[in-house]
């Protein structure tokens, strides 16, 4: 009596997840279904597999990167309205946009009224930094130093070489708040580990001149300017806000469209 052993199907799908192959293993019927309609070599079919993986494992890390930064939602710098601000240097903003001062390790600080756009740049300049593969935190001013408000020494510790490590910091809306003075000291610490090494980029609704304002009786704020501005671009923006202004457009579109929607009531 001859005896029959059976093979079990393997469940290709799972072992190509087993090993790390997500690309492959979500594509699997489809990369099948090509290499056989286009009679790949083995050759061609491993250099499919392994653009596939490649392009999987960059967009995983630039998710990872994105979700580390915390940008947020923001819109694109392709619907920015550069005729808007009645001063704006927009080369300075451009160069900026392609990271040249990261790669320089110079500062950047974005200074004008509220509704300019000073946000919307600063986030498209983190992201473009992200797809470039470094290291970027963005944070609001009131969330940076109220993370660094903790009792215990060596928790703040950790905080302030987590906060010195990144290659962007991006500090949003300075000025928009005040503070203490002890606050002021906790910004001088985060720029001076970062001072002649890792890139800066605050947005701030305030002129330099008023920062004692933001942060009455502290005695670092001369001292922090000075590290802040010493290798850094610094651009004004001037101008009427233009949430202000859109606001005032969707105010007016609705009252046509109120308007036009009571005469046709009137004449039914």
């Amino acid at each position: 009596m001859i005896s029959q052993t059976t093979t079990q199907p393997i469940d290709l799908q799972a072992q190509l997840l087993k090993i790390g192959l997500r690309a492959t293993a979500a594509g699997l019927d489809d990369l099948i279904a090509r290499a056989a309609r286009s009679r790949l070599s083995p050759r061609a079919l491993l250099e499919e597999i392994a653009r596939a993986e490649m392009t999987e494992k960059a967009e995983r890390s630039l998710q990872r990167l994105l979700g580390q930064a915390r940008i947020g939602r923001f819109r694109p710098m392709a619907d920015f309205n550069w005729s808007w601000p009645n001063k704006i240097d927009r080369d300075l903003i451009e160069r900026s946009l392609s990271l040249d001062f990261i790669s320089e390790g110079r500062n950047l600080i974005l200074m004008g009224a509220n509704g300019l756009g000073k946000t919307m740049i600063a986030k498209n300049i983190a992201y473009n930094a992200v797809r470039a593969g470094q290291s970027v935190l963005f944070r609001t001013a009131s969330d940076l130093l109220a993370d660094l408000e903790c009792d215990s020494p060596q928790l703040r510790r950790r905080k302030f070489s987590y906060y010195a490590r990144p290659r962007l910091l991006c500090i949003d809306e300075v000025g928009y708040l005040s503070y203490d003075s002890s606050a002021a000291d906790l910004l001088y610490e985060i720029v001076n580990r970062r001072y002649e090494r890792n890139s800066i980029l605050i947005t701030t609704n305030r002129a330099f001149k008023d920062w004692n304002a933001v942060f009455p009786n502290a005695a670092c704020i001369a001292t922090l300017l000075d590290r802040l501005t010493h290798h850094a671009d610094i651009t004004l923006i001037e101008g009427q806000s233009f949430r202000v202004r859109e606001s005032e457009l969707e105010s007016a579109a609705r009252g046509k469209k109120s308007d036009g929607k009571t005469r046709q009531e009137k004449s039914a």
